[in-house]
């Protein structure tokens, strides 16, 4: 009898030459680093060097989460990946009456120029690659990053790393918006054009599903919606005048990796096929660069329990696996109390050290694509891509993603399958180790990693004193420049940076936007 897969796909029992009948390899396949790079992005991929490790940390003060850093770079960590509290997230600052209770709890607080100093002392930003998880105000973060490279006398010709910058997911799954789709698209241009011309190496944006699967969406609906958003932002900025060769070389993907490992290797498969027909048939692009689909992978905090938490070590290597299996070009590895607390410094190395097992004691990095060619594996990749192109046109028939976002249609189909997940665990036909089976009678005790809540207090004498401090003329003269771009067409990130270089706070540049371009209320009409 089979079984299904995550998407709701039948798994057979048995593969075999049957299922592949009438099957191109040369068409379906290609070679490693070719079109249709259903076998990998580059032709060697780990057989030079391994994908780049990086681990995603932040929380509290600038100069806690910069300990952090130094400890997991002396670990071997080779990319840091820069949570930001939800204050940060929002656009506003930590004073600010909206923030109270959150400064500092999911990620660290970056309220000025000052704070991302702080956050990157002593880190050499042109021999480190950083990803910042940010999106609606993705621009300023960004800009400050490039602020104190420059005072470290590094130009931004030689920084590296990827800003988020993703907001169209932001509307259907997560909530951190601002600014209404259109001017949030815009924003998206503007960086996509200033990065060009200013920091060329940088990964101007990382379009992510991950924050879909964390909703709810299955690995079908997860790279569905993805590259749906993917398309609606090439759109946007070839609409804006920009060539797709210019800009999509830059772009970048973020999945998550779940413990079902054969449809996991499937999706990172089919996503790479299809956006490179995408972006070869719809838009036009030449550049092989343009083709590909890189992406960075987060093994799946969704999955992770807080009953018996060191099972969660075997799932976070599964599903790392997983992602190694499937292509990745960087990976983040969970920490196994994250659904208790923050990570641990222990919890947190144990997590790198699964990546550097992987790495350096398997063979996984011996060959190239080892599932090709696998019937199991083909036939999933196959499946999974009809699966998503079919939901991928179900977007189209609303006019893009960001008209089917406004009828609410991609939350919906989340949520409905969401709600499917929580059933099948609630019935026991879906087991979770530790939770509905095999469960102990009396928990081991755990001491979990607290946040200091006096952060909010510091955080808030530093924008006293930083307020009182700066040049309060040069602040308002440049949000003034700042705001009348805004109301135009001028590219707002030249006038921005000047805010901040200023020493305008996050908040100050976000409610300046908000005076031109308004809030996102969204609606539920699906």
């Amino acid at each position: 009898m089979a079984r299904e897969s995550e998407s709701g796909l039948p798994i057979e029992p048995v593969y075999g030459p049957a299922d592949l009948t009438g099957w191109d390899p040369v068409r379906r396949l290609g070679e490693p680093g070719g079109y249709p790079f259903t076998r990998g992005v580059y032709p060697t991929m780990y057989t030079g060097r391994p994908w780049t490790m990086r681990q995603y940390a932040g929380f509290g003060t600038a100069a806690e989460s910069n300990a952090r850093y130094r400890q997991l770079i002396a670990h071997g960590t080779t990319g840091l990946s820069v949570a930001f509290d939800l204050p940060t997230q929002m656009g506003h600052d930590s004073d600010a009456p909206l923030a109270h209770g959150e400064v500092g709890k999911v990620g660290v607080a970056v309220d000025s120029v000052e704070d991302m100093r702080v956050l990157f002392d002593g880190i050499p930003l042109d021999r480190v690659s950083t990803s910042m998880t940010i999106n609606a105000p993705a621009a300023l973060l960004l800009l400050l990053y490039q602020l104190v490279a420059e005072e470290q006398g590094i130009g931004a010709d030689r920084l590296t790393g990827t800003v988020q910058n993703d907001v169209l997911k932001e509307y259907i799954a997560r909530g951190t918006y601002i600014f209404p789709p259109k001017p949030s698209l815009r924003l998206t241009a503007d960086i996509f054009r200033y990065c060009t011309a200013e920091i060329p190496k940088w990964n101007t944006i990382s379009i992510s599903g991950y924050h879909m699967a964390e909703a709810g969406a299955s690995p079908v609906q997860e790279i569905a919606f993805t590259l749906a958003d993917g398309i609606e932002y090439v759109r946007t900025a070839v609409a804006a005048g920009m060539d797709v060769d210019d800009f999509a070389p830059r772009l970048s993907f973020f999945f998550v990796a779940r413990t079902t490992l054969l449809e996991e290797i499937a999706k990172f498969r089919a996503a790479r096929r299809i956006w490179a027909r995408v972006m070869r048939e719809e838009f036009g692009a030449e550049n092989p660069k343009s083709l590909m689909l890189r992406f960075h992978t987060q093994t799946a905090g969704v999955q992770l329990t807080a009953q018996q938490p060191e099972v969660n070590l075997v799932r976070v290597a599964v599903q790392a696996l997983g992602a190694v299996l499937g292509g990745t070009q960087s990976l983040h590895t969970n920490s196994f109390d994250e659904a208790i607390a923050l990570p641990t410094d222990k919890s947190a190395r144990l997590a790198l050290r699964t990546q550097q097992v992987l790495a350096y004691e398997t063979d996984v990095t011996a060959t190239v694509d080892p599932f090709a060619g696998s019937y199991a594996v083909e036939r999933l990749t196959d499946e999974v891509e009809a699966a998503a192109v079919a939901l991928m046109c179900r977007v189209e028939d609303f006019g893009g993603a960001v008209a089917a976002i406004e009828r609410g249609f991609q939350k919906a189909e989340i949520e409905r399958n969401a709600y499917r997940i929580a059933q099948e665990t609630d019935s026991g036909e879906r087991v979770v180790v530790g939770v509905n089976r095999f469960r102990l009678d009396e928990e081991e005790p755990y001491t979990p990693l607290r946040v200091d809540p006096e952060i909010e207090a510091r955080q808030t004498r530093r924008l006293q004193r930083l307020r009182a401090e700066r040049d309060q003329g040069a602040v308002d003269s440049a949000l003034a420049a700042l705001k009348k771009a805004a109301e135009g067409t001028d590219n707002v990130l030249y006038p921005m940076k000047e805010a901040l270089r200023a020493r305008a706070s996050v908040g100050e540049v976000c409610n300046a936007l908000r005076e031109v371009w308004g809030r996102y209320v969204p609606s539920d009409t699906f």
